[in-house]
């Protein structure tokens, strides 16, 4: 498998790499991803606590959302600075970062904090960005871009704000950082469907086919 050709502003994704040999699925990195996965029905549970909107509860459901947050900064970059790149934390590691962020968008809207057309917007273009990859898969994988770590901070640092009980100017804040989340989210979805189509159109992978059936002919 080969990656899309770098652009500037790329940066080292996991996904784009090699698995690393000799690496055990139990790392490091790993176990951060897995620790992710199981902090986000703790978050859920959390956040409902109560009624849903008890002060202390939401602090308690910002920390943990925070740790989870916490642990998708590192785990890719120990996967990448120590060698641990494995098949297992490629797949895993997207799959975690999606519960995390779908369970607190599902979770707020439906305590009524965030609109729903929000939440779909965003989980549309994060599974539809999933649904991408499988699509090309064969042809490479697309590293992440400095607009997609931006989407991915812009995101969480909104959603965390979004769970902390603000009021005041500072909901008002949090308002315009989600907003500016969501289009973020759209551009960087749209940059992904024209690359996508881009590495199936001029893969190595595609240029075969098209010499068999230029040979054919």
């Amino acid at each position: 498998m080969t990656a899309a050709p770098p652009v500037p502003g790329e940066v080292p994704d996991p996904a784009a790499l090699p698995p690393s040999p000799g690496v055990g699925v139990v790392n490091i990195a790993n176990v951060l991803t897995f620790v992710r996965l199981l902090l986000v029905p703790v978050f859920l549970v959390v956040l409902f606590a109560g009624d849903g909107h008890e002060t202390a509860w939401r602090v308690w459901a910002w920390a943990v959302f925070a740790v989870a947050s916490f642990t998708d900064r590192i785990d890719g970059e120990l996967a990448r600075k120590r060698g641990l790149v494995t098949p297992v934390g490629q797949i895993a590691d997207p799959i975690a970062d999606k519960a995390l962020t779908g369970a607190a968008l599902i979770g707020l809207s439906a305590l009524g904090d965030l609109p729903w057309w929000v939440t779909v917007v965003v989980l549309v273009r994060e599974v539809g960005v999933t649904a991408l990859r499988f699509w090309v898969i064969r042809h490479g994988v697309i590293p992440a871009s400095r607009g997609g770590k931006v989407k991915t901070l812009l995101q969480g640092v909104a959603i965390g704000l979004y769970v902390l009980p603000l009021s005041g100017v500072f909901a008002s804040a949090r308002w315009w950082l989600m907003a500016a989340a969501v289009l973020v989210t759209v551009g960087t979805g749209a940059d992904y469907v024209a690359r996508a189509l881009t590495l199936r159109r001029t893969s190595a992978r595609a240029a075969m086919k098209r010499a068999r059936r230029e040979a054919a002919r």
